[in-house]
């Protein structure tokens, strides 16, 4: 692509590939992944139970996350097998050798709401919202 290996005047940064480059180039196919958008939970929260499953084997990720007492681990949970069948149909890979192999939670557009107190002052509530990702690979 000549665009791509084109040289920038403004920055050093190569060009972003858009989603047909990417598949012209092949770029993408030893791997499946999933996006939640605008998921109504902190990040923060979302990382501590994805901080559980990165590197480990489908199944036992699937584990830990049915045993995790946690909001966000229902909503990976569900992630998770959209990425694995993700992985599985559209790119043909072999499910047995799957892995966690990278997850993060980005924030996203947070909510403000306000809570009345007392003598007429009033307090901003946050309901922070997270995109959340994973990729899932085959172990070679």
């Amino acid at each position: 692509m000549e665009v791509y290996n084109s040289k920038h005047t403004k920055s050093r940064k190569p060009a972003l590939l858009t989603k047909a480059q990417k598949k012209e180039l092949g770029i993408g196919k030893d791997q499946g992944k999933a996006v939640l958008r605008y998921a109504r939970i902190s990040p923060r929260k979302v990382k501590i139970v994805m901080d559980l499953i990165k590197n480990k084997p489908i199944d036992e990720a699937y584990a830990i996350l049915r045993y995790t007492p946690k909001a966000a681990s229902e909503i990976l949970f569900k992630l998770l097998k959209s990425a694995e069948a993700n992985a599985t149909n559209n790119n043909g890979l072999n499910r047995d050798n799957l892995y966690v192999a990278d997850g993060f939670a980005n924030p996203g557009p947070t909510l403000k709401r306000v809570m009345p107190r007392a003598q007429g002052r009033a307090y901003r509530i946050r309901k922070r919202t997270s995109h959340i990702t994973i990729v899932v690979k085959e172990k070679n």
